[in-house]
């Protein structure tokens, strides 16, 4: 069963499984914020129609100086991304023909894009049966001999923050060693903003965090993500990037967004409490799941075999889990859930409770 590499676009997975697809649809494999976008977001787009009319500011403005804002840094540390899809490519880039160590299990499109640029792959794995921690040992010792270790924090697909301490002791070694790191904080907005590692930068140019603006204020649309690191990091990637890689639409709605802490507090709020109410169901049945604190939840059955079972059972019911086929470590025996509204987790629990009762 070939499947697709990454969540959403439910169309395209039935497509290629050549499945009939259902009237109805209910897609847990993508991890955006279930809450419908900001409203004013909503309120503001009939103004921004003026600016498809007009060149976009090269540098991302005002995205740019509210995000500088938003983080108390300064712009000169600030590259604004067409998406972190962007970001990573052009990342990779920086790194052609050169070593990069990548943790598994974890998203996919780092090692995706690190191979169109010839880096040699150094892979680490996370364990089950350390509750998928974070191999410090070993990391370190790849690192003598690397040119940067990518992590991702929270990792996706466990959801897994490693402790602070841990982190700060990999950025240590990381400046003795000479050994770049690329923090990918996609999630780390739905934990606590202050979990950030983007207040360390300025005293380690040798630390670059990776941001998006897709999952929080779900836009996965308009395509829009940072980076904040050292001015000669910036710089490198300014000069990769293609001239207006932002539009100017995604500039003004990513400014607009970063004024809503009333909804970002309301989404961590309601995804924490789903999260453990979706986490007590699968203790209930007996399922194995990882510690989680991001917007999704990663879990196992008592029977693993029967994972494909599940999840071909619910897609013909129209509810679409994510795959871990191509997670490396996970391979295909874990199923991942984003949080969605409080009626979809409800109706995915009674389907979830329907399968059990018949399996």
């Amino acid at each position: 069963m070939l499947l697709p590499k990454h969540g959403a676009n439910p169309h395209r997975l039935y497509a290629e499984l050549n499945q009939a697809m259902p009237d109805v649809i209910n897609d847990f494999s993508e991890n955006v914020n279930p809450f419908q976008l900001p409203e004013k977001v909503i309120k503001t787009w009939p103004a921004l129609l003026e600016k498809v009319m007009a060149y976009p500011d090269p540098y991302g403005e005002p995205f740019l100086s509210a995000a500088a804002k938003f983080h108390r840094i300064n712009p000169s540390h600030l590259f604004i991304g067409n998406g972190a899809a962007e970001i990573l490519a052009l990342l990779a880039e920086r790194y052609r023909g050169k070593t990069a160590i990548i943790v598994h299990p974890t998203f996919s499109e780092y090692e995706a894009t690190l191979h169109a640029k010839n880096v040699k792959i150094r892979r680490i794995l996370m364990k089950e049966a350390t509750d998928f921690q974070l191999p410090i040992g070993e990391i370190k010792e790849a690192m003598i001999t690397a040119d940067v270790l990518y992590l991702c924090t929270p990792n996706n697909p466990t959801g897994i923050l490693p402790p602070k301490a841990t982190l700060m002791e990999l950025i240590a070694h990381a400046k003795t060693v000479q050994c770049e790191i690329v923090l990918d904080e996609a999630f780390i907005d739905f934990v606590d903003e202050t979990l950030s590692f983007i207040p360390e930068v300025k005293a380690n140019d040798h630390l670059i965090i990776v941001r998006s603006m897709t999952k929080m204020y779900a836009i996965p649309g308009i395509r829009l993500g940072y980076v904040v690191a050292g001015t000669s990091v910036i710089q490198t990637l300014q000069s990769f990037a293609p001239h207006w890689n932002i539009n100017g639409v995604a500039a003004e709605i990513g400014a607009i967004c970063l004024e809503g802490e009333d909804f970002v507090n309301r989404t961590k709020k309601h995804c924490e409490s789903e999260r453990q109410k979706f986490e007590a169901f699968l203790t209930e049945h007996r399922c194995v799941y990882t510690l989680s604190v991001a917007n999704f939840v990663v879990f196992k059955l008592a029977d693993e075999q029967k994972t494909k079972q599940l999840y071909e059972d619910l897609l013909r019911k129209g509810i679409v889990l994510r795959h871990t086929e191509n997670f490396i470590g996970m391979d295909g025996h874990w199923l991942r859930v984003g949080i969605k509204t409080t009626a979809q987790m409800t109706f995915l629990r009674k389907a979830l409770s329907q399968w059990f009762a018949e399996n």
